[in-house]
């Protein structure tokens, strides 16, 4: 027999093997179990002697059977256990540290891939300026001062630095280059993202299974959908597989390579993008990679996405020097499913990824903090009226963006000359970025050098550009400036989420709130500008991504101040509330509406669910549908191989992947086969069988049959037709079931059989 590959959560279904008609039937079933044990794990196949049925490994784009993992580990669990002696021991304390020791991998590793994303960044950003002389590869603080990673700071960045050369000191000519090495670096992060192009089944859930009731037109055949796995921040596609779909590669390594090389080169720049969320997607794929080395997880899907959600906290700990809102951030925003075990592994996982970032220090501050304030003054009362307002601005700018950003990805990047060049869609934002941005000089420098000197509190220090100006008294011009930079940060960032590059929204966000923060502070002299500054970039990024309490920790994580965290929920509460009332989904959830990807949010589902009335028996499938699933086993329990062929060739050719054979008998419901194990038994499995051979689906395997009883599951979940919909919503979203089979009120007789792609498509034409 070949050696095959060992197959894994994203493997395409299994190679078929080579047809020899000269077996024997005992040889045929030597051969069988050969095959199994090759390609079932050991505690699949001891599931294989349950009512549960075994499993093969999830295929490409499916969803996860969340009940059947759970059942699986626990099997693993109690095998582990029971073993005796010194062995026994060793293994069951490795068994329960597994995770412990994954998650701190994960931190460790997550921040050394920062570490050198952020030291590449701050490199290549400063090169659209000029480059160091005594040496190249030095971005321009480490240049002048005695700021370097690894190390600790003395000095802050001098004028007039000699080791720092200007490539022109004419404005114009400065202005070119500056835009040229834009253009260059812009190019550079596309093409890489162009490399992971990946083509996915079906071009949204449901196709090929959509009623004449939920559609005004007929079937639709199987249609092919491209994505860019590096492409954007990578959230929206992670909270879709942590709900429980398999998305192909999207967590590989070369995924995770050209990541983190085209979010440099992608902030480089200066669109208004940041890397905050792609070191989300980086965070995850070193998860992933990590989860692959332990049996746990590599064999277990719901296990899988328990060290995913850890995973996710170390990415956003590393972007923003925020352990604890990183954890948040993964609990609030990401995870589907976060027990407390994996709140705790989380912990611990963004622990050691702050810890070893601190140590290698990419800014060369010595500090985890990355806009450090202290203000020292105190707010009154009063100010509160202000940060309702800029909650409300925030709110606004929230709504507009996400309705803005919708529209112009289903229209312009519609063009036919957009969508086949994205590598062109790149080139053209550049552009405009370079000239809308590089005039003023507040936006000309990289988004996080944006956030950090409009915070600047300007008391007993002159040096800093926004200070002397400031000191100026209200001039005209700086005003100018402050409202040129929240209008260009608006538009920018719609037309620039949503491009082939590794990009997220958060710095962009909090770029525009901080202009329009301090804008307002320059009316309200009691206190420093700063301060407005700072809650204003909360209630923006509040606004798009209607994030809470997370947000709130991540701001006094990122600034140290503690003692504005009251104004900070004022305003992020006031921002969330307009932001739903001007669009009710946030600017992720819009994202995968884009990208077309099969999500279920339990809460937005149970909200449209509500509003509608509905009993279960509106999404059973057509009779056509279920004539053509259905398998009417006889009473000796087999079925001919060539009915089963017909029945798996009609599967495929509406193209779902998820669904699977219904298996009944005098109407009864027995059991269920799904496709991936169906696809396996008949071409893998029974390659040595006749078509006119009789196929065992139910009962007690003889010396000589083609079983595939084992792949039955026996214990399938039901719900009555009559049913409100809201308990079907709720069994998807709570049990993360992959199918529900629909009964007859009163007869208890099969009458439809509904999979989670389908009521997610039914939940999207009841959002349009």
């Amino acid at each position: 027999m070949p050696d095959v590959e060992q197959a894994t959560e994203r493997s395409h279904l299994l190679p078929r093997l080579v047809h020899d008609r000269r077996f024997s039937a005992v040889q045929n079933e030597a051969d069988t179990d050969s095959i199994l044990s090759t390609h079932v794990s050991k505690e699949e196949q001891l599931l294989a002697a349950t009512s549960v049925g075994e499993r093969l490994p999830y295929n490409d784009y499916t969803t996860i059977d969340w009940l059947h993992d759970l059942v699986k580990d626990s099997f693993r669990s109690r095998i582990i256990h029971a073993q005796p002696g010194i062995r026994g021991s060793l293994g069951s304390a490795f068994e329960s540290g597994q995770g412990w020791i994954a998650a701190a991998l994960i931190g460790i590793l997550t921040a050394c891939v920062a570490f050198c994303v952020d030291v590449a960044e701050a490199t290549v950003s400063d090169w659209k300026l000029g480059y160091c002389t005594t040496n190249v590869f030095s971005n321009r603080e480490s240049c002048c001062t005695d700021r370097h990673p690894l190390g600790a700071t003395k000095a802050n960045l001098g004028e007039g630095c000699s080791a720092w050369h200007m490539w022109t000191d004419n404005y114009w000519r400065a202005f070119a280059v500056f835009v040229g090495f834009a253009l260059v670096f812009g190019v550079i992060s596309s093409s890489f993202t162009m490399l992971t192009k990946s083509t996915l089944p079906s071009a949204a859930p449901g196709h090929g299974d959509k009623s004449p009731r939920l559609t005004n037109g007929g079937d639709q055949g199987v249609v092919g959908k491209s994505m860019y796995l590096a492409a954007g921040s990578g959230i929206p596609e992670i909270k879709t597989i942590l709900s429980g779909f398999v998305i192909p590669h999207f967590l590989d390594l070369k995924v995770l390579l050209i990541k983190a090389i085209g979010a440099v080169f992608a902030v480089a720049t200066g669109m208004c993008l940041g890397k905050e969320g792609p070191f989300v997607h980086i965070a995850t794929c070193v998860a992933y990679l990590v989860g692959m080395l332990f049996p746990k997880y590599n064999e277990n899907g719901r296990k899988m996405r328990e060290l995913l959600s850890a995973g996710c906290s170390a990415g956003l700990s590393v972007a923003f020097g925020a352990p604890i809102g990183g954890v948040l951030f993964s609990m609030e925003e990401i995870s589907t499913y976060f027990p407390r075990k994996v709140l705790w592994r989380a912990f611990l996982c963004s622990l050691f990824a702050a810890m070893v970032l601190k140590a290698l220090d990419p800014t060369g501050t010595g500090k985890l903090v990355l806009f450090e304030t202290n203000y020292g003054t105190s707010y009154s009362p009063i100010h509160y009226l202000v940060f309702i307002f800029l909650g409300i601005a925030g709110g606004l700018f929230g709504g507009v963006f996400c309705k803005a950003n919708f529209r112009w990805s289903k229209t312009f990047r519609k063009y036919a000359i957009i969508s086949r060049y994205p590598v062109f869609e790149v080139f053209l934002v550049v552009l405009a970025t370079g000239l809308l941005q590089y005039p003023n000089p507040m936006t000309r420098e990289p988004g996080d050098v944006i956030i950090k000197n409009l915070l600047v509190d300007c008391r007993g220090r002159s040096e800093a550009w926004v200070c002397q100006q400031e000191a100026k008294g209200t001039d005209p011009k700086y005003i100018g400036w402050l409202v040129h930079g929240t209008l260009v940060k608006l538009i920018l960032t719609i037309i620039t989420f949503g491009c082939k590059v590794p990009s997220g929204i958060i710095i962009p966000a909090l770029d525009a709130g901080a202009f329009f923060g301090r804008l307002v502070g320059q009316w309200i002299t009691t206190i420093s500008p700063g301060i407005f500054a700072m809650v204003g970039a909360a209630a923006f990024l509040a606004g798009v991504s209607r994030m809470t309490i997370s947000l709130c920790v991540i701001m006094f994580e990122l600034t140290g101040e503690l003692e504005y965290i009251v104004p900070h929920m004022i305003a992020i509460l006031v921002a969330k509330w307009v932001a739903d009332a001007l669009e009710k989904e946030s600017v992720y959830d819009l994202a995968q509406a884009v990208l077309g990807h099969p999500f279920l949010d339990a809460d937005h589902a149970m909200k449209l669910v509500q509003g509608q009335q509905e009993l279960v028996q509106r999404l059973i499938p057509p009779e056509k549908t279920m004539q053509d699933i259905t398998v009417d086993v006889p009473k000796d329990n087999k079925i001919s191989k060539r009915t089963l062929e017909d029945k798996l060739a009609k599967l495929q050719e509406r193209g779902l992947m998820d669904a699977g054979l219904v298996l009944v008998q005098d109407g009864m419901l027995q059991g269920y086969l799904a496709e991936g194990e169906l696809d396996f038994g008949l071409n893998s499995l029974g390659m040595q069988w006749e078509s006119t051979s009789r196929i065992r689906l139910l009962g007690e395997a003889e010396e000589g049959d083609l079983d595939l009883s084992m792949f039955v599951d026996r214990t399938p979940l039901t719900i009555c037709a009559q049913a409100p919909m809201e308990y079907l919503v709720e069994m998807f979203g709570k049990l993360g079931l992959r199918y529900v089979c629909v009964v007859e009120e009163g007869s208890g007789r099969l009458v439809g059989v509904i999979i989670k792609k389908r009521l997610v498509v039914w939940l999207e034409s009841l959002k349009d």
